[in-house]
């Protein structure tokens, strides 16, 4: 049974981000890597890349398949986590404790446009 924590927002693509001041932490959701499967890598942007909400950042592969990740928000990255780099199994383990790249936010109003914790359990039951 996959978790929805409350105080964060979702994307239908499966990305979270929970924000904290003027930054996001985006990653995929309990729910994205429960049915990915054992994840083997993910692919990161760089520092200083500029990500946009809606748009293609990186991927994350398991042993089952590959999928794109897209940003739900729009910014710079200004930290990537690095741990996920030698173990992208983390992932699996807690997909909301290990988050994928920390944004810059430029604008906060497109948090607008993402979902709250029921209302994306109510968009995966009816997917």
């Amino acid at each position: 049974m996959a978790k929805f924590l409350e105080g964060l927002y979702y994307s239908e693509s499966h990305e979270y981000v929970k924000v904290d001041g003027d930054f996001g932490y985006v990653g995929i959701t309990d729910y994205a890597q429960n049915a990915l499967g054992n994840v083997v890598y993910v692919d990161m942007p760089d520092v200083d890349d500029e990500v946009t909400a809606g748009e293609e950042f990186g991927a994350v592969e398991s042993v089952k398949a590959a999928s794109d990740l897209n940003s739900p928000v729009s910014g710079t990255v200004v930290e990537v986590n690095e741990a996920l780099e030698d173990q992208p199994e983390l992932i699996n383990s807690d997909a909301f404790e290990n988050w994928i790249i920390k944004v810059e936010l430029s604008d906060k109003s497109e948090l607008d446009n993402l979902m709250d914790a029921k209302a994306y359990e109510e968009f995966c039951n009816n997917h």
